[in-house]
């Protein structure tokens, strides 16, 4: 039974198997070369800078990041091609921290209004940076409808920003049996706004696109690029979506049976170390590998409940279990620190750099 690793700090802990999570970023890693898709995933999953570092070395092309924050944590940690893909708007502050970033990566930001690309255009003129245009394809978020995607090209080019092309999100993926029509969407709607933008006789030469649970539907033969995040530690939800199993998991916390009653155990892992993150399409707060058929059934913000079937009863108190976040990136960002294992035994920590970068 996994218990507590040796050299395992007290419970509650975010633990990285790293064996696993080589896996997970190595078959990634192969698959996109294979498919001829540059590889740039998402470091708001992990917010690491040796994780970051490994992606690279792994082929990735660059980091994708969710927020000036993150891009300038990742900037100084010397990662120098960095995609924020958000639809910034650049407030004088912003705008300098941006110019800063540029000094060190090449910064390329995500737009979606005319609005928008003025405002870029006001703070960030002669800075470098480039631009990509977020296109709505099902998720309904952020992002454009693919046919306006020429009028926000056309305002790039007045503008005297440089255009790298398209990027969209098909978080409409996150649901049962609705990956391969979020890849199908994901696909023509890329290829939509392309041609509303080469109609005007402007290049879109990056077609990006990619989510974890869409990663295996998506299509090589439009999209150029993919940016996945959550792949490096898979959580919870990707179990139940399908995308990947247990084994796959690489990233749990490690929680202590500190209470019992009836069917239920009580962990000491609750909302503050696993995250609030539970859709509603989700069997529980989070799932245990090692007893596939417990469920969380209640989060409190130091205390889990879990319900055990009554032909298994709880673990004793002192059983120190694994659990794998509904949403590990909201996991992750709770933390200071991730504990590495190998084979059970603790073997290095890493700060968890970007940690609290929200702005």
């Amino acid at each position: 039974m996994i218990g507590l690793p040796d050299g395992a700090p007290d419970t509650p802990f975010l633990a990285v198997d790293i064996d696993v999570m080589e896996r997970n970023l190595t078959r990634t890693a192969t698959s996109a070369a294979e498919r001829g898709l540059a590889l740039r995933p998402h470091a708001k999953t992990h917010k690491v800078l040796e994780i970051g570092r490994r992606q690279l070395e792994l082929g990735a092309v660059g980091l994708t990041v969710a927020t000036v924050g993150e891009a300038e944590v990742f900037a100084m940690g010397g990662f120098d091609d960095l995609f924020l893909a958000y639809p910034v708007w650049a407030t004088p502050s912003r705008s300098a921290r941006l110019r800063a970033v540029a000094e060190r990566a090449t910064l390329t930001l995500g737009v979606d209004s005319v609005e928008g690309i003025e405002e870029l255009a006001g703070g960030l003129s002669g800075s470098g940076v480039r631009l990509m245009i977020e296109i709505d394809s099902g998720h309904h978020r952020s992002g454009v409808q693919p046919n306006d995607a020429g009028a926000l090209a056309a305002a790039a080019e007045r503008a005297g920003l440089a255009l790298a092309g398209v990027f969209t999100f098909p978080g409409q993926g996150y649901a049962l049996d609705g990956r391969a029509k979020a890849a199908r969407e994901e696909a023509e709607a890329i290829e939509r706004a392309a041609a509303s933008i080469e109609r005007l006789g402007i290049d879109v030469v990056v077609r990006s696109g990619g989510s974890t649970p869409t990663l295996a539907d998506a299509d090589s033969s439009v999209l150029t690029e993919i940016r996945p995040g959550v792949y490096v530690f898979n959580d919870a939800q990707q179990t139940e979506l399908g995308s990947c199993t247990f084994a796959d998991v690489a990233l749990t916390a490690r929680a202590t049976v500190v209470s019992r009653s009836g069917p239920n155990a009580i962990i000491d892992a609750g909302s503050k170390v696993l995250g609030a993150d539970q859709p509603g399409w989700v069997t529980g707060g989070g799932r245990l590998p090692d007893y596939p058929d417990a469920r969380i059934v209640a989060l409190s913000e130091h205390h889990a409940t879990v319900r055990f079937p009554s032909e298994a009863p709880p673990p004793p108190r002192g059983t120190v279990v694994r659990v794998a976040p509904n949403h590990v990136c909201s996991a992750v960002n709770l933390a200071d620190e991730l504990i590495v294992v190998q084979n059970e035994t603790v073997i290095d920590s890493w700060t968890v750099a970007a940690r609290g970068a929200n702005n």
